[in-house]
């Protein structure tokens, strides 16, 4: 028997957040249609692009008019308005932010929702960002590197002594702890990525739409988690099924299930957005109708 795929779906910041009721909206709609997780982006602010500027602004990046909550609030909003859906960060980008900071809104996250969340991170993309953030950009992979170790020492609860090249504390705690260990997976398209994931990670979240450069990739995380020695089973493989256009994007999407459940994927996440709908009312039409197809699909 076929194991069972974990289904979850990403909340369309960028088309729905100006409504400030539309996360909840489509949270409990989610929950109750019987999606496994709900999956949020990280982008603290929008830069404007068209100009001359350093740090330059990627041709793929979000811009100052598009809306984004940040995550972690988010779900800590959610912890106290849902009771089963996990709670999946698709990416944090991690380097830009303080680590011990992160530690605590992530444990208090883990348990206002009963453990239910899931810290998806990478190094992200936007180096206007990380300069916005008073972060440094040329140093982000390293950070990470140190990063994760670092917070699974900080949820332990216990005190921790620590001097990085990044990050420091003297016989301090995260208390409270969080319920038991947060997953961390990783994110991304490089070797790079790839590599950190097999060495750190409990999981990677692909994000390549309905390519087969995910599946690819997936087989590259697969043979390098060999080479250190790690089993695959328990490590969580996420594809984040992003259309790569505006468009109907349903019988694809259903149509990428079976073969992904073929290749090994643990979960996968859908989505409503990018299929040309306007209203709160059509996405949740959109993934009740999407939820159909993948349950029928998957069976």
């Amino acid at each position: 028997m076929a194991t069972r795929v974990k289904l979850g779906v990403t909340f369309p910041q960028d088309e729905l957040s100006r409504d400030p009721m539309a996360l909840r909206r489509f949270a409990l709609a989610a929950e109750e249609l019987g999606y496994d997780h709900l999956l949020l982006y990280d982008h603290v602010v929008g830069a404007v692009r068209g100009v001359r500027r350093e740090p330059p602004v990627p041709d793929r990046s979000y811009g100052e008019r598009d809306p984004f909550h940040d995550p972690l609030v988010a779900f800590g909003y959610l912890a106290g308005i849902t009771e089963r859906i996990e709670l999946i960060t698709g990416i944090l980008i991690l380097p830009q932010r303080q680590t011990v900071l992160v530690a605590r809104q992530a444990a208090d996250v883990d348990l206002l929702s009963g453990g239910r969340l899931r810290l998806g991170v990478g190094i992200g993309y936007n180096p206007v960002e990380y300069h916005a953030l008073g972060a440094r950009w040329r140093t982000r992979g390293r950070r990470l590197d140190e990063q994760i170790p670092y917070l699974r020492r900080l949820w332990s609860g216990e005190p921790v002594t620590f001097a990085g090249e990044f990050d420091q504390i003297d016989r301090a705690a995260v208390c409270p702890a969080p319920s038991g260990p947060i997953p961390i997976w990783l994110g991304g398209s490089s070797e790079a990525a790839f590599r950190r994931a097999a060495r750190l990670a409990d999981g990677f979240v692909f994000g390549y739409g309905l390519s087969d450069q995910a599946v690819a990739s997936w087989r590259r995380v697969r043979e390098l988690l060999h080479e250190e020695g790690r089993p695959v089973d328990g490590f969580r493989a996420v594809f984040n099924l992003l259309p790569d256009r505006e468009g109907s994007w349903l019988e694809p999407t259903v149509g990428a299930l079976r073969r992904l459940r073929a290749e090994g994927a643990t979960d996968i996440a859908v989505t409503s957005g990018r299929n040309g709908l306007s209203t709160l009312d059509e996405h949740i039409g959109f993934i009740a109708e999407l939820k159909a197809r993948a349950d029928a699909e998957l069976r």
